[in-house]
């Protein structure tokens, strides 16, 4: 039961880091193939079963890897390397996708003239909106309006918690928090806390209340980790063991805490536990992030294209043209950024 730690399985030559923010991005589209044809999150058949659907899953794992990876990253690095590596590794892509779907996409598909569509104000707010405050529920003009969702860029409300997540860890890294991991052992709880006490409370109370609690403790869990390397272990039995908590844990206030940090250490220790990272898995380009954005226009444009088809039958070949997208957004924008960012943290 008592396996490696985790500082010990960060010194391997091999990690699934990457292999699994690309299954979890792939775990979204699938999700969406449902709320995109019928407008209803709740017909995704994880919702009724686990409370959330497989693409909130997907999601929390994001959250998980990121507290991980990002804290891991300030620790390294220090802050300046910090913002500029987290700038250039959600700007670029976000930047180039918002204008794909806005001037590509939605002009293709609207049913407005392309002057008309060019020219009309709800474009820009569609721009702007999405840029500088991630708003998903912003809509195209005459784009998507005959959809059970209208809405083009349908995931981008989760760069919000992310970025405020990284302000997050560059406060604590700024005010000591990374020398002093009680404290932020202090704050974790006191997140946990409030989990509990929405749980307890108004367990049925607006999602959003439950989003703002659920995201930023995961990603805290995930940073946790890393700053406690030396004590956490990774176990393959003990996650076992660990999900049929889950179960019996299922009808209390504490399923859903206890499920935010069984993701969090559940994840790493696919990530990282040594009996799973003997062989080597990084795939050759990062489509993670490309799959994310891309996925929910892709599959908009799909329905629109095709409403009667159906969502089972329109998942296979939206997700391949999203794969193909995601492809071509790592090797365009992605990847040059990257090089960017190696330059001037070389340079400063």
């Amino acid at each position: 039961m008592r396996g490696a730690s985790v500082a010990q399985a960060l010194t391997g030559p091999h990690n699934h880091f990457g292999l699994l923010r690309l299954v979890l991005a792939l775990a979204v589209v699938v999700s969406h193939a449902f709320s995109v044809a019928t407008g209803r999150v709740e017909d995704e058949p994880w919702a009724q079963s686990t409370g959330f659907t497989l693409g909130e899953h997907a999601v929390n794992g994001f959250f998980a890897i990121s507290g991980f990876l990002v804290t891991m990253s300030y620790d390294r690095r220090g802050w300046r390397d910090y913002l500029v590596a987290r700038t250039l590794r959600i700007a670029p892509g976000l930047i180039a996708a918002t204008l794909v779907v806005a001037l590509g996409l939605g002009a293709a598909l609207t049913r407005l003239d392309l002057g008309a569509y060019l020219a009309d104000p709800q474009l820009r707010r569609f721009i702007t909106g999405t840029l500088t405050t991630f708003k998903s529920a912003s809509a195209l003009p005459g784009v998507f309006d005959r959809n059970p969702l209208p809405f083009p860029m349908g995931t981008v409300w989760t760069l919000k918690y992310e970025t405020l997540c990284y302000l997050g860890v560059l406060v604590g890294g700024l005010i000591g928090l990374m020398a002093r991991p009680r404290l932020a052992l202090a704050a974790g709880g006191l997140l946990l806390v409030a989990a509990v006490a929405r749980e307890v409370v108004a367990p049925e109370g607006p999602k959003g209340v439950e989003t703002a609690l659920r995201l930023p403790l995961i990603f805290l869990a995930g940073g946790l980790i890393y700053l406690f390397r030396e004590r956490v272990r990774l176990s393959l039995p003990g996650l076992a063991l660990v999900l049929l908590a889950l179960v019996l844990l299922s009808p209390t206030p504490l399923y859903k805490p206890a499920l935010y940090l069984a993701t969090a250490w559940g994840v790493l220790v696919l990530a990282l536990d040594p009996l799973l990272t003997r062989w080597r898995s990084e795939p050759s380009a990062d489509l993670s992030y490309g799959v994310y954005l891309y996925g929910w226009p892709i599959q908009q444009a799909s329905y629109a294209l095709f409403p009667a088809a159906g969502a089972l039958m329109l998942f296979w070949p939206a997700l391949i043209v999203t794969v193909a997208v995601a492809w071509l957004s790592w090797h365009l924008v992605e990847k040059p950024a990257l090089g960017l960012k190696r330059r001037l943290i070389a340079a400063a």
